[in-house]
């Protein structure tokens, strides 16, 4: 699963990670709930040109296929199971033609202790970038309204968030991310190729319930809850 994600490096540290063409303009995000934007990189051609660009863009949290009748189907496509993202009809367009990688610096996942639940923050050793796979989709109302929305594909979960949940995002590494934005890969069995789990470096702490407020959105919701609870696994 994915529960929230943060995002708060620097539109510099952005642009130089990212190969962007431009430095966004962005601000720190600590705690981002579904329904609300992330931040995804995606090539995107100019019609009247051969030229493409890489950006990086606010987009809905929650895809909504362009064939919905109500936006408000993407409360529930907010995460795509790679097991069966490429048969889905809400995302087997969007596997073959419109991929992204969302930029995080962490993300959040909940341990259920019978009644209860513990979050906890999982990011990566340094603290710094990486990616999670995703996928991005253009829905157009009849009356013109246009929104632009991702989900996040998860797999099963490998150490340390196995200790925490059974599922987690899928991190793209950075040598996949090329290929995985290349708008000529269009092959489903090119792109299956791509989706293979993988256990990245990261690390996990408890942080306190502060986080689970979805309108808190500053550094605390990061913070190691309690003293013994501080070490990293």
């Amino acid at each position: 699963m994915c529960g929230r994600a943060a995002l708060t490096a620097s539109p510099e540290d952005l642009r130089e990670a990212f190969g962007l063409d431009e430095t966004p303009e962005i601000a720190p995000h600590h705690n981002i709930p579904p329904s609300q934007p992330l931040s995804v990189v995606r090539v995107l051609r100019a019609q009247d040109t051969s030229s493409a660009k890489r950006k990086l863009e606010p987009l809905r949290w929650g895809l909504v296929p362009s064939w919905a009748e109500d936006p408000k189907i993407g409360h529930k496509l907010a995460l795509a199971r790679v097991e069966t993202v490429a048969t889905t009809p809400a995302f087997r367009q969007a596997i073959r033609w419109r991929r992204c990688l969302v930029a995080v610096d962490g993300f959040y996942e909940w341990r259920r202790d019978g009644k209860a639940s513990q979050p906890f923050f999982v990011r990566r050793g340094d603290g710094g970038l990486f990616a999670l796979a995703g996928l991005w989709e253009r829905w157009v109302s009849r009356d013109g309204e246009v929104v632009e929305s991702c989900a996040i594909i998860t797999q099963p979960s490998r150490p340390p968030v196995d200790a925490i949940h059974d599922r987690m995002p899928l991190v793209l590494e950075r040598d996949a991310w090329d290929r995985w934005l290349d708008p000529a890969l269009t092959d489903a069995d090119a792109v299956t190729l791509l989706l293979v789990p993988r256990s990245p470096e990261l690390v996990a702490y408890a942080v306190s319930p502060y986080v689970n407020d979805p309108r808190h959105d500053d550094a605390s919701c990061r913070e190691p809850s309690e003293p013994e609870q501080r070490a990293l696994f």
